[in-house]
């Protein structure tokens, strides 16, 4: 399977280490009212849904950068990779 780095090119998922949900990145305020409850959440309760889905992958023998990368689970198809920073950035300047 080959993922387009947005840097790179296209690079061998070999290369990545695969840690799930992109929601991982949303992680929840320690100084919450509920902050037990969610972090509970955060940490035991995932999808895994079948079809298009946003994960994180870390480009681990490579530039060491975080991608958020969207691929059907069912085929297996890349649609699309993004450095993670960025989605991050956008979403907060969205708000």
């Amino acid at each position: 399977m080959l993922i387009p780095h947005p840097l790179l090119g296209l690079r061998d998922s070999q290369e990545f280490t695969y840690l799930g949900d992109a929601a991982l990145m949303d992680r929840p305020d320690p100084a919450g009212g509920n902050a037990e409850a969610a972090f509970t959440d955060y940490v035991f309760l995932r999808d895994n849904p079948a079809g298009v889905h946003r994960e994180l992958w870390f480009h681990e023998q490579g530039d060491r950068s975080w991608l958020v990368v969207t691929r059907d689970t069912v085929t297996h198809e890349i649609l699309g990779a993004e450095l993670a920073r960025d989605v991050k950035l956008n979403e907060e300047g969205a708000q």
